[in-house]
């Protein structure tokens, strides 16, 4: 389904903010609410705190949840980003996202070079 759809003039339904498909090849990957409703990284402030859970570290990024609307941002794509740029595996546990290994500071900025405002936690 798009815009004008049957006619020579369809189109296929863009996002407003990135304006990439919302479907098919090549489509939007804008962070959005659990509703689908577009969740802006300058609306999340989330924070980044090492752990050591069974006797590793791991980075865990909590608070990934929009001040404005509540709803959990796109959890899964998000990791994906974050575990592909580091090169390390990792999960989601009660909406936070758990990378393995101590990479607070390199998470720190790659999310301010995505647009949140992410801030260490911890010492």
């Amino acid at each position: 389904m798009g815009l004008f759809d049957g006619t020579s003039l369809e189109q296929p339904v863009t996002c407003k903010h990135c304006g990439k498909p919302l479907d098919g090849d090549g489509r939007c990957t804008c962070p959005r609410t659990a509703e689908g409703e577009l969740s802006l990284p300058t609306d999340i402030h989330p924070r980044v705190r090492r752990e050591k859970r069974r006797g590793k570290w791991c980075t865990v990024v909590t608070e990934l949840s929009s001040t404005a609307e509540g709803g959990p941002t796109d959890l899964k794509a998000l990791l994906k980003e974050l575990r592909t740029s580091l090169g390390t595996g990792g999960g989601i546990a009660e909406n936070d996202l758990v990378i393995q290994g101590d990479h607070r500071d390199a998470i720190v900025a790659k999310l301010k070079k995505m647009g949140y405002a992410a801030k260490a936690a911890g010492g």
